[in-house]
């Protein structure tokens, strides 16, 4: 049916910025989902949602861009991806 298969939480995706540093702005780059709106089941039967919808610029490996991440980060992201759990202050 050509359609776009969803994303979820700790799925590397392809984007474009739009808010953010001026040499990052109007490129296409890599990210992976670290926090979403729409709440989602664990496999221990808790639900999980937070405030806003967030992801990290990657490169095509899975090494951070960037130095901070800021709020707290998924622990399916952290659990996947072990350069974004060395980079969170706070794993939820």
């Amino acid at each position: 049916m050509r359609r776009i298969p969803a994303a979820h939480v700790g799925d590397m995706v392809v984007v474009t910025v739009t808010k953010g540093k001026p040499e990052f702005k109007k490129q296409i780059l890599r990210a992976i989902i670290i926090r979403q709106r729409k709440p989602y089941r664990r496999a221990d039967g808790t639900w999980v949602q937070f405030e806003d919808n967030a992801a990290v610029l990657v490169t095509e490996d899975g090494q951070l861009k960037g130095s901070e991440i800021r709020g707290p980060v998924a622990r399916e992201a952290a659990e996947r991806w072990p350069a974004i759990a060395r980079a969170a202050s706070i794993i939820v």
